[in-house]
């Protein structure tokens, strides 16, 4: 696709990159569920299955940076097969980080081990925007090369491409790294609301383009992470949120691939951020998910949402859990089994791979 088309949001040709690898998945139970379908099971794959957990990870990785590593792509996609190689997961999910994108239009930044992003310069003036300039595919051609060696290795097997959402990417970018409180976010965004929007718009531009080059790259759903949405209050998202992430997900919306939408301690925002557009509203521990489909609404299938925690707990009580959310998405349209956060670090792997296993064979039709 053209850097014109790109910025004018003209439907993308039918030669794309991906029509191969989206022919080869489109039956994919994952896909069918993400289409409110009938499946031969419910799907499985976990946020953050490809990383800290596993052992072969720590080994890959070693003496190589965490930004390094997402732009070497034999590396990437040796990382992203890992988790489906051991769990037979039914979707890899892409390895890279939320803030890949910002690095690659020059954001002075750098992932600091047991802290996270941290951003030399954060963005606090209309002076400050100017970092922000556009991104092209050339910026992250790493991300097309190695989603090419991904989709041939995967075949029927999708891949999830994905971005961080324009608001917690600004947060990251106000605040100069992660924050327990966003003192420095609320205080742009109700301050200079303008200045705020202005930085909104400009992210989701870059979310937008990012998640192009991974569509056209062979990913058959993206997912836009909104982390830390949920420290927001309703009418406040719907104000100063909401519009934004819109315009990420009506961006892609011609290439027909399904988009999923999720955020941490976001009950309160569940129906929104459906509204938003997503046809996937993913759903973290907290409410169970007939309780969350009210709040969204029909049309949507839910992604979720068993507690992270309970995979540090005796294999009977795992699966006593995941008994529980089965139940809950039993008349769901359409249901993906995930973890309601991502896979912690110290997880062990063997009971990822026998959770999968069990959903597979209770939901087996």
């Amino acid at each position: 696709m053209s850097a014109n088309t790109q910025a004018t949001g003209q439907q993308p040709s039918a030669t794309y990159q991906a029509t191969k690898a989206a022919k080869a998945t489109e039956n994919s139970a994952f896909l069918k569920a993400c289409r409110r379908e009938p499946v031969p099971h419910t799907p499985v794959w976990f946020m953050r299955q490809a990383g800290r957990s596993l052992p072969e990870y720590h080994k890959v990785r070693e003496g190589i940076a965490m930004l390094d590593s997402c732009m070497r792509p034999d590396l990437v996609a040796e990382i992203t097969m890992q988790p489906v190689r051991r769990h037979d997961v039914d979707a890899a999910i892409y390895f890279s980080d939320i803030v890949v994108p910002l690095k690659a239009i020059g954001i002075d930044l750098d992932i600091k081990p047991g802290v996270g992003p941290v951003i030399a310069n954060p963005i606090r003036t209309r002076a400050d925007l100017a970092q922000l300039r556009d991104l092209t595919p050339e910026d992250v051609w790493y991300v097309t090369e190695a989603m090419g060696l991904l989709t041939a290795e995967l075949g029927e097997k999708p891949l999830i491409g994905f971005a961080g959402a324009p608001f917690t990417l600004a947060s990251y970018l106000v605040e100069g790294g992660p924050s327990r409180n966003h003192e420095h976010t609320k205080a742009l965004m109700y301050g200079d609301p303008q200045l705020w929007a202005d930085l909104l718009d400009r992210l989701a531009e870059i979310t937008s383009a990012f998640l192009k080059v991974q569509i056209e790259a062979g990913a058959s759903a993206v997912q836009l992470f909104d982390s830390w949405v949920g420290a927001l209050a309703p009418a406040d998202y719907r104000r100063s949120v909401m519009p934004a992430s819109a315009k990420v997900f009506q961006a892609v919306a011609d290439y027909g691939v399904p988009r999923i939408h999720f955020g941490v301690g976001t009950g309160e925002l569940l129906g929104l951020m459906g509204e938003a557009g997503a046809d996937v509203v993913g759903v973290d521990w907290r409410v169970p998910l007939d309780e969350a489909a009210r709040r969204v609404g029909p049309g949507k299938a839910l992604q979720g949402n068993f507690d992270p925690a309970i995979l540090f707990s005796t294999p009977e009580a795992v699966e006593t859990k995941a008994r529980e959310v089965l139940d809950a998405a039993a008349g769901l349209e359409g249901h993906v089994f995930n973890l309601g956060h991502g896979v912690p670090p110290n997880t062990d792997p063997d009971a990822l791979t026998r959770l999968v296993e069990y959903v597979h064979t209770q939901t087996a039709k």
